[in-house]
């Protein structure tokens, strides 16, 4: 790859940036590792313009991880609930009480290391807080990225690994300016995707979605906005999507409660506290 092409493809993207990026979201007002955290977890596998409402509603009920650790899981889940996924709810939950165990001295020499062994986190979302939280110069992948590199530097392969878009990120990375460029790379992968050139099925890395209605997502999902309410009989659960969906709904509440996303107390299931 040309140092002309490496230079093309900045101008380009950070052209973009300047004019339409999406300078506005709440995470990308601000520097603070633990509101960075929360953002990367809830735009996993949702669309950013459904996560801006929920991620203001849950700062400002959970502003620190202090606070969210010595909340109840309850509480987290009821204010997650509409933004689906709610293991990530959990495993939030669960990264901000290991947050709290983590020494600074230890944390600030191994940054992205401590953060992968959070629960939830994985290196992607320890790499993306170091970025936008640290500006820290990391190597890191997802869908708006794959597009914008897939179509400016492999617009002739058919199957495009992660491994070969990361060579190209960590030669077009300007050094010591990470947070603006994962946000313009980001915003302007975005753009290439509306405007119809998604590379997604070229990805070795790409599964398509399944279908959310009648699946067992949308089941899991029914139970806890009932259970966010208040405490509900097993039957009440299970028939709240219908008689032709009871099994189904049986399955979704083993799941949960394997998962300690709910209990059950005396003859009902209640949010797990």
């Amino acid at each position: 790859m040309a140092q002309s092409e490496i230079k093309n493809f900045r101008r380009i993207v950070q052209h973009y940036y300047r004019i339409h990026g999406r300078h506005n979201l709440p995470w990308r007002k601000t520097r603070n590792p633990y509101k960075i955290l929360v953002s990367e977890i809830m735009l996993q596998q949702t669309q950013v313009e459904r996560v801006v409402s929920f991620y203001k509603k849950f700062i400002k009920r959970f502003p620190t991880a202090s606070r969210l650790a010595s909340s109840s899981p309850a509480s987290v889940l009821q204010e997650w609930q509409g933004l689906g996924y709610n293991r990530r709810a959990k495993m939030l939950h669960a990264a901000a009480k290991e947050l709290m165990t983590i020494p600074k001295s230890s944390y600030r020499a191994n940054l992205v290391s401590e953060l992968e062994k959070l629960p939830g986190v994985g290196l992607y979302t320890a790499r993306a807080v170091a970025a936008f939280a640290y500006n820290k110069d990391v190597v890191f992948v997802e869908t708006n990225i794959r597009t914008a590199v897939i179509n400016h530097f492999f617009s002739k392969k058919k199957k495009v690994s992660d491994k070969e878009i990361e060579k190209i990120l960590a030669r077009v990375l300007p050094k010591g300016r990470a947070r603006e460029w994962y946000s313009a790379l980001m915003d302007y992968g975005a753009h290439l995707k509306r405007s119809g050139m998604s590379h997604n099925l070229r990805s070795k890395k790409y599964v398509k979605q399944s279908k959310f209605i009648g699946s067992l997502r949308e089941a899991r999902g029914a139970i806890l906005r009932s259970l966010a309410y208040g405490a509900a009989s097993p039957g009440h659960l299970i028939g709240l999507l219908g008689a032709a969906r009871r099994a189904q709904m049986r399955t979704a509440l083993r799941a949960l409660l394997r998962e300690r996303l709910i209990e059950k107390r005396d003859e009902n299931y209640t949010l797990a506290r």
